[in-house]
Parts: structure tokens; sequence; C-alpha cells
């Protein structure tokens, strides 16, 4: 194991997909007979659970990606916690500066999401996302040794930069190994890592900013030790992330064939699909794939001021900075738990967007009751309340709506560029975002909870239109042609635009 090369490792090809004048031996020419195909399928399901091979699946796959995503989520979050720990006064930065720096991280991120998932096709998972984690691993370190606004701005685009390719691009893998019904839940899952690390980003902090070895501030070492420990989970992610199914070497051969086989009855995962610029096209000429970017665009703006911004909202409501700290960890703990038990409904009952709008209207009432709490520093606990319904929204909606375009684009380049869209277009909203909780606002924060509360009902608007755009067209195609879901089977496969490809909403 290791990073020994940096080539495209391709899924298994389609059982049609040999070339008939090629000699092969006795057991591959079987496979190319339709009847012999059908029999060994039938043993495969025999010889291998199902349901224990996905247990197997998620052990193996869901930990290792979801800790770098933790990671990643702590080290772009704990600014906010470094904030009220002193690091405005020891840059000699105003509010409105440091706001400025929050921006910067967003705009590297639009930059070079897709060109990061576009490298993702062209190399490994093994190779390119552990890349990914130390580079963003030492960015995030050197935050902590900065002695002026102009190394924090710096640091913060660059942080953008290495930061924003593992999203997409772990959106992407899934892809390769989940069935379209399965992908939504684990996709939940991994962003659920998102509130978890906003949970130890708060015990981490207070604990951290305690310690006044070498400098005056603990804000340093919050930037440093957490750097330094995602450099080091990030080498060792080299040995514990996987490529696709057919190289992962926990499979035994059975379970490949059975992982094949189970892929190609619903999804393109089986096709082995080289890079064009004709496929990163389709996915730029596709109206819904703007939709599902505007779908994450309106949730953005309230995930990302709520997670930079909460130890502020809680310092501000008369809390002094280590019980703010702690007092972080609650909503954040609500948030995972909302997470996982609304993907788990959703997953089960098939049902998306009637979920996303229930969260976003769970989360409109968070903001309604911290705009509506008159004097927050004689009645915080109010406010405090209002930001548990935020949070217990906001995160389930998102993690919703980044599942979109790994359930509903089809052809492997069009859904690795749909997924870096769709975060490129929702991190605008982020980019905003940053501007609006400014220095002097609080504790009501009237500007930055009602752009949250705006974009909530947004989200819901947006949402309903993807509803019932996505209903009406596959309505349109059961009028003409019947759906085929063995695609990966499917030689003559176009992508989603294909007639035959129904879209799940």
């Amino acid at each position: 194991m290791g990073v020994t090369s940096a080539q495209t490792e391709a899924p298994l090809p389609p059982k049609n997909a040999l070339e008939p004048d090629q000699p092969l031996p006795e057991k591959k020419a079987e496979l190319s007979d339709p009847a012999s195909a059908s029999e060994l399928e039938d043993v495969e399901v025999g010889a291998v659970n199902e349901t224990s091979l996905l247990r197997k699946l998620d052990i193996k796959l869901l930990p290792a990606v979801g800790i770098l995503y933790l990671l990643s989520f702590l080290d772009r979050s704990n600014v906010g916690n470094a904030r009220i720990e002193g690091l405005l006064v020891d840059l000699k930065m105003t509010g409105n500066q440091y706001l400025t720096g929050l921006t910067l991280y967003f705009i590297g991120y639009v930059l070079f999401e897709v060109p990061c998932n576009i490298i993702l096709k062209r190399t490994t998972p093994r190779f390119w996302l552990p890349t990914l984690t130390i580079l963003w691993g030492i960015v995030a370190t050197l935050m902590g040794v900065v002695q002026n606004m102009s190394g924090f701005f710096a640091a913060r685009f660059f942080l953008g930069v290495t930061e924003s390719g593992l999203f997409p691009g772990v959106v992407y893998y899934f892809s390769m190994w989940y069935k379209r019904r399965e992908r939504q839940f684990r996709i939940s899952l991994f962003f659920s890592a998102a509130a978890l690390a906003g949970s130890f980003g708060g015990i981490l902090a207070y604990g951290i900013g305690r310690m006044r070895v070498v400098f005056d501030n603990g804000w340093r070492w919050i930037f440093i030790l957490e750097g330094l420990a995602t450099i080091l989970v990030a080498v060792a992610a080299y040995w514990f992330i996987y490529n696709y199914p057919d190289t992962a070497e926990f499979l035994t051969d059975k379970e490949r064939i059975f992982i094949r086989n189970r892929l190609a009855s619903d999804s393109d995962a089986t096709h082995d699909e080289r890079f064009n610029w004709a496929n990163v096209a389709k996915a730029l000429k596709d109206p819904k794939c703007w939709l599902y970017g505007l779908s994450f665009h309106t949730m953005s703006l309230p995930l990302y001021t709520f997670s930079l911004f909460l130890p502020t909202i809680i310092n501000s409501l008369g809390y002094g900075t280590a019980t703010s700290q702690l007092l972080t960890i609650p909503p954040y703990a609500f948030a995972f738990l909302t997470t996982v038990t609304i993907a788990t409904i959703s997953e089960r009952l098939h049902k998306r967007a009637v979920f996303i709008i229930l969260s976003a209207a769970l989360a409109m009432i968070g903001y309604i009751i911290l705009l509506a709490n008159s004097d927050p520093l004689h009645r915080p606990g109010v406010s405090y309340a209002g930001t548990f319904f935020a949070a217990g929204g906001i995160y389930p909606a998102t993690a919703l709506a980044l599942s979109w375009p790994a359930i509903n684009v089809s052809g492997q380049t069009k859904r690795a560029v749909a997924n870096a869209m769709q975060i490129s277009i929702g991190n605008l909203g982020a980019v905003l975002g940053t501007q609006l909780y400014r220095q002097f606002d609080g504790p009501r924060f009237f500007v930055g909870h009602g752009f949250a509360l705006g974009y909530l009902a947004g989200n819901i608007v947006v949402s309903g239109v993807l509803y019932f755009v996505l209903k009406r067209e596959n309505e349109r195609r059961d009028g003409f042609t019947a759906e085929v879901q063995e695609v990966g089977d499917l030689v003559d496969w176009s992508g989603d635009e294909d007639p035959r490809w129904r879209f799940q909403y």
C-alpha cells in the first residue's frame, strides 16, 4: 500500500465491453455469454452476503474519509474559536479586516474546486485525498505563527485552496462504491463529521486556549496543535484510503464481482470512462447542475456563518471566553443527531426535497428566535435556544442538498464536475456570509441573522423548484420509454440525458 503511482485506476469494465475478437481464457469467455454471466451472478449472490458486505464497506470507507472531513472542518472553523482568544488583538486587526480574511478562504475554495476534482479523476483517491490533507495541514499549522494581517490573509486564502478538493472528491468517490439509493445516507454520515468538528472544536479550544507556553495567547496553539494533528493523520491516510473496488486490498475476488454486479444494476460506476473535456462541458451546460449548485448556495451562507461565528454570537450574549467555548458544544451535538436521524428517515422513504424543506424550516425558527429576542443580554437563554433550532436544521438540510448530484448525475466525469460545481456555486454564499457579522452588530446581529433567514427561505423555494423539475422530467420520459436501471451493462450509455434514466427527488 502507499502512494506508488498517480495513474488512474479505472473501475471494472462493463460485462459486455470485451472485444469479440480478443482471445480470452476460458473463465473470461464465460463472462461474455449472457447465460453464463447470469449463472455466475446467481452464484455470487448466494456466496456473498450483501448486508455484511455493505457493513464491511462502511467500516473501511466511512471512518477513513470522515476523519479527514472532521479535520478539514475543524481547521477552517477554529478561527472563530481563536478570535475570542485574542487573535485580533495580537495581529492588530479590526473586526472588518478579520471578516476579509474569512472571505479570502472561500475565494480560494471556489476557484480550485473544479480543478481539484478533475485532478482526482486523472489520478487516484489514495494519492490525491491524503496529499490535499497534508497541504492544508501545513497551512493550518502556519496560521499559528502569522504575525500580521497580511500573513493571516495569505494563510486563509491558501487554506481554502488546499481544502477545496476534499468534499466534492469524496462525494464522487462514494459514487464509485455505492448504489444510487445508498449514497445519500453515506454522504449525510460523512457530512455529519462537520457537526462533530464543531463539538470537538469547542472542547479543544477550551483546553488549548488555556496554554500560555511560548506564546502569550493560547489561540496560536489552537492552530498549531490541530494543524499538526491533521498532518499526522494525513500521512497515515496513504495507507487507509482505498482507491476503487477493483484494487481494494480488503475485498476478495468474489466480493469484487459482486460489487461490480450490484453497481451495474443502477449506475455507471462500472464503466471504464476516460477523462475528456466534452463530458466536462455536459455538466456546465446542464441547467439541473446549476440548480443543484443553487440548492447548496442557499444553505452555505447559514452553514458557514453559523460555524464561523457561533463562538462570537454566544460570547456577545454576555458569557465569558471559556464559557462561550464550552457552550458551542451542545448545539453541534444536537446538529449531529438531527443530521443522522433525518438522513436515515429520508433514505428509508426515498424522499429528498421534502426533508430538505422541513429542515430548512426548522432552522428558520431558530433565526426567528434570535431576531425576535429584543434583549439578549438579559435573556441570553432565549437566544442560545435559537442556536439549537438553527443548528438542528442547517446541518441535515445541507447534507441532503449535497447528495443530489451524486444520486442524479450519470457519467463519471460529468458527475465529478457537477459535484465540484455545486460546492463552488454554493460557497459563493459563504463569501457573502463572511461579511455579515460585523464587529459592532452584536448581540442581535440583525444583518447576519436576517440574511441567514432569507437564504433559508430561498432554499425552500429552490428545493421546491428542483422537486417539480425532476418529477416533471421523469413523467415526460415515462411517456415514451421505460426506465433501465442496469446502466452499467449498457455499452451505448451516454449519461443522465439518456431518456431511460430516472431522477430521484
